[in-house]
């Protein structure tokens, strides 16, 4: 799996950018025309690249998006600069909160390489059944676990419930995110000593599942929550940080919490 962090080296440049925008002549008063110019120029760009091999080492997305991504045509993850910067991640943060926010982003985008998209793509990024057939019926099995779960949830201010279906990647990638990044984080405890926030009687097993909990902090309107229902691959803030947590025994046992209650339950899911 291919890693790109930051921003590309190359292309990047004030002439290499305007060589790609010459053709992106824009006007302040024709915001049509301007929508038109790009669709077509991105189109243009697209038709350009038929029949020639895919360019692996070019970044999709601007650096400056606060974002990371996994990119199964060409298997690598992106983590962009915007992503690298308070509160996902600083070089001042204690480890836990780095582990717990951008670690998990990371984890994140790795298990999208084996959710119900990325595992249709084989090392070289082609379309290719190349699981066997025991280990695609076990991850079906187990998924549709997390499809179950989910689809229990119901977002309290519509009253909706999560669409387990449509949002299974990014629960799997949240599941097996927190996961990997925990597991991480137990092995560094192990080779050095963290720093301690002062005036929070917390664990660091604790911190680490707060900070991860704090990055989805959020206000949303009701039609925004809607829209994000009904209509985008993910469940909302809340379930993004309870979700994961239910299926994880390291929660329960951080936070003292009975077998059978809600973020301790005896069913727990989990895919990897």
């Amino acid at each position: 799996m291919g890693l790109r962090v930051g921003y590309p080296e190359k292309g990047f440049s004030d002439e290499d950018i305007n060589a790609k925008f010459r053709d992106f002549v824009m006007s302040p008063d024709h915001r049509y025309n301007n929508e038109e110019t790009i669709d077509r120029n991105n189109f243009i760009e697209k038709l350009q690249k038929l029949n020639k091999p895919v360019d692996k080492n070019l970044w999709t997305r601007a650096p400056d998006e606060t974002n990371a991504y996994y990119e199964p045509e060409t298997n690598k993850i992106m983590i962009l600069a915007g992503i690298l910067q308070p509160p996902f991640f600083s070089i001042n943060f204690p480890q836990f909160l780095n582990y717990g926010r951008i670690g998990m982003v990371i984890g994140h985008e790795i298990t999208h390489a084996f959710d119900d998209q990325g595992s249709q793509y084989d090392l070289e990024g082609k379309l290719s059944d190349w699981w066997e057939p025991q280990d695609k019926q076990e991850f079906h099995r187990r998924r549709q676990c997390i499809i179950n779960q989910y689809g229990n949830f119901t977002d309290e201010q519509t009253g909706l419930k999560i669409n387990g279906k449509l949002s299974q990647g990014e629960n799997l990638a949240d599941s097996g995110g927190i996961k990997a990044s925990y597991r991480a984080y137990q092995k560094l405890l192990k080779n050095e000593n963290t720093k301690h926030l002062p005036g929070l009687n917390f664990t660091d097993d604790q911190m680490f599942f707060l900070g991860f909990a704090q990055i989805w902090c959020q206000k949303e309107t009701k039609r925004a929550a809607i829209a994000l229902i009904t209509n985008y691959p993910y469940p909302t803030a809340k379930f993004r940080i309870n979700g994961p947590f239910q299926n994880l025994p390291e929660f329960a046992r951080a936070f003292n919490c009975p077998v059978g209650s809600p973020m301790n339950p005896e069913k727990k899911c989990g895919v990897w």
